[in-house]
Parts: C-alpha cells; structure tokens; sequence
C-alpha cells in the first residue's frame, strides 16, 4: 500500500513539473506553435494570411518558437521561413522605424531648449535603438535613441 502512495505522490510531482514548465499543460490545453504555410523570405513582413497555428504534437520540441499569431504578426523575418516548420523567435526583428540613407527628425532637448534638424541615419534601426546620425546641415555625427514616430532623440555628450 505504500508504494501505491509513493508511486502517487511522484505522479503529482511529474504533473506538477510539467505544468510549471508549461502553462498550456496547466490549463489542461495542448501547446500550440505558429507556423508558415508557404515560404517566406528574408524581410518580408508577417502577415495572418502567411501563418498557420497548429498544435504541437512533438514532445521534445525544443522551447523558443512563436506560439500565437499576437507574437509574429507585423515582425519582419531575418532568413528564409519553410512552410509546415516552427517559427522560432531568433528568426524574426520588429521593422525598422528610421533605415539608413533616409531623412529623419533629429531632436535634441534639455530644460526648456528644444533644437530640431535634418540627419541622415547611418543604419537601420528600429523603436528604442540607439544609432548614430548626421546632420545633413553640419555634416556632424550625432547619437541618438529612435523614437515610435521615426525621430531620433539626440543624447548629449
């Protein structure tokens, strides 16, 4: 009767590790993973209609994939995508808010000083990069955090 306990007692516990280590195990669902359902190329932008979710029937998948449409949906892709495989999250970027080459609104403040210019990025970034720019006036190089509007907010020296 004891090792009926004990063989009790490690089920729960097995139970219990596998829903710490996974909350749709938890919740009593199956995990799920998003996945394309035809290829898609470097720098293209995720769309619904490119994604497919799917439940996940591997065990032994390995974690760092994309498990719902919310996680890929606008992010842009760094390598090929293969129809029917995980997407993993290492594959995609958020876009660019400012690319290199472009026109962007430098912006430095400090008190009550607001001084504003044209720069050229020197690469693309996107929201909360920090990256440097040149003032197309000056021809100055300036650092600078982007911002969700596409300004760069200069930082001082």
């Amino acid at each position: 009767m004891a090792s009926g306990a004990v063989l009790r007692a490690q089920a729960i516990g097995l139970v219990a590790i596998a829903a710490f280590l996974s909350p749709a195990l938890a919740a009593g669902e199956r995990p799920t993973a998003v996945i394309p359902t035809q290829t898609i190329y470097p720098g293209e932008t995720l769309e619904a209609g490119m994604l497919e979710v799917v439940d996940v029937t591997n065990p032994d998948i390995t974690d760092g994939y994309a498990r719902s449409l919310d996680e890929v949906e606008g992010k842009v892709t760094k390598r090929t995508l293969l129809p029917g495989r995980v997407i993993l999250a290492s594959a995609l970027r958020e876009q660019h808010a400012v690319e290199r080459g472009s026109k962007a609104l430098l912006v430095f403040s400090k008190g009550g000083l607001t001084i504003t210019a044209t720069g050229s990025p020197l690469q693309d970034a996107a929201v909360g990069d920090l990256i440097r720019a040149r003032n197309v006036d000056t021809g100055v190089i300036v650092s600078g955090t982007v911002m969700a509007d596409g300004t760069i907010h200069v930082v001082a020296k």
